[in-house]
């Protein structure tokens, strides 16, 4: 098996270098563009010489490549080699997959442009606190009254709300349907009265999730995405273009070493922790893995590149990347020990002994974000292993 790119796409990795060599980071401004702006002029250029948007027509703001997995992936590795931005965020990314696949023509050149550049910003109305992972039992109602949309009800876990221009949120709209019918997909504005943001804030000290409360909140009859009852149908679109990401390989390799580099520097009994059998042991059983991952995100890679559904694999190296980014945050924490009762650190991971006490309480989150854990366990038993659906999602329907 031969895993190295062909001479085509080292020549499109070069030139990839050289665009990133003169645009980024973008030359300074004299401090009137703040970082959203730098980073949205940033986007333009890199859409202009046809690195981001690939997959977006022209006329909506994109480059209009033609689908090219591995030149994607080259993108991918070499933007976040040098820390480039890409996309804007797993909610705007999301919303703008599907509005492309369900919105009206309206719609897409309304919000696409402005939101390919990053000047747009996006959160996502789905979990409520009794409609976590049962995301068909949201209550959440919107009201057709004459041309508009009045919404009441709440949303939690909703990332970067405070920030966000607009939402797109489910609704139930028909109550009397059943519990997968009757719910609509929703554009919102959020800077409106009748809607309450409040930070919940994290163990870190961090509050990157809110509650948003909506008081008849309002938007026009026309900011339905897809038909009236058929959201569920809309979010599953959704849901596809974040599940269905390539993760990034390279990310797991430096968090390896980021570790190794702390077992290294690390003096235990007199010595660095790297000498010690066990640490080493569970180092090399962190190594396997992170192996194991790569192979198989090459998989899915090629199942992409040819066009096929890699299936299972996709959930499948969800939890693997869980796991492994549980064991090294860890093993980290043991390795700093009492220095982990500090305060944790915003720096990049693995800097200081407080960017190791943040990860560790932030990769929590990795069992539940992008579909808990036992749901992607699910998803493997039932379409791969062929076992009956789970008894509470039968009983539901």
């Amino acid at each position: 098996m031969d895993l190295r790119y062909s001479e085509e796409y080292e020549k499109f990795r070069q030139a990839a270098r050289a665009f990133l060599a003169d645009n980024w980071p973008p030359p300074e401004d004299g401090g009137e563009l703040g970082p959203r702006e730098r980073a949205a002029r940033f986007r333009e250029r890199a859409i202009e010489c046809g690195y981001l948007a690939r997959a977006f027509p022209r006329r909506y703001g994109g480059s209009e490549q033609e689908p090219d997995v591995l030149r994607g992936m080259v993108i991918r590795q070499e933007f976040g080699r040098v820390g480039a931005p890409m996309d804007v965020g797993v909610p705007g990314a999301q919303l703008m997959g599907t509005l492309l696949e369900h919105g009206t023509e309206e719609q897409k050149q309304r919000y696409l442009p402005a939101s390919i550049r990053g000047e747009l910003a996006w959160c996502q109305g789905y979990s409520e606190p009794g409609s976590g992972s049962d995301l068909a039992s949201v209550q959440t109602r919107a009201e057709l009254v004459g041309n508009e949309w009045v919404i009441n009800g709440q949303k939690i876990w909703t990332s970067g709300a405070q920030q966000a221009d607009m939402i797109y949120l489910l609704c139930r709209t028909e109550p009397d349907a059943g519990k997968h019918a009757g719910i609509s997909y929703l554009l919102l504005d959020m800077k409106q009265p009748g809607i309450d943001v409040r930070p919940l804030r994290q163990m870190d000290g961090t509050g990157h999730f809110s509650e948003v409360f909506f008081d008849d909140a309002r938007t026009p009859a026309d900011q339905l995405v897809g038909k009236r009852g058929e959201g569920w149908l809309v979010s599953r679109s959704t849901l596809k273009h974040e599940r269905n990401t390539v993760g990034d390989l390279q990310m797991y390799h430096r968090h390896l070493e980021n570790l190794v580099e702390l077992a290294r520097t690390t003096i235990r009994d007199g010595r660095p922790a790297l000498e010690d059998p066990t640490i080493r042991q569970r180092l090399a059983e962190l190594d396997g893995y992170v192996k194991v991952m790569e192979y198989s995100g090459y998989r899915q890679l090629t199942c992409s590149a040819r066009g096929e559904d890699p299936g299972t694999v996709v959930p499948m190296n969800r939890l693997a990347t869980t796991k492994i980014e549980f064991l090294v945050a860890n093993l980290g924490l043991e390795l700093i020990g009492d220095s982990g009762l500090e305060a944790p650190s915003r720096m990049p991971f693995g800097d200081t002994a407080g960017s190791w006490a943040r990860q560790y309480m932030w990769v929590r989150a990795y069992a539940i974000a992008g579909g808990a854990s036992n749901i992607q366990r699910n998803i493997i038993g039932e379409r791969a292993l062929g076992l009956p659906r789970d008894f509470a999602a039968q009983k539901s329907r």
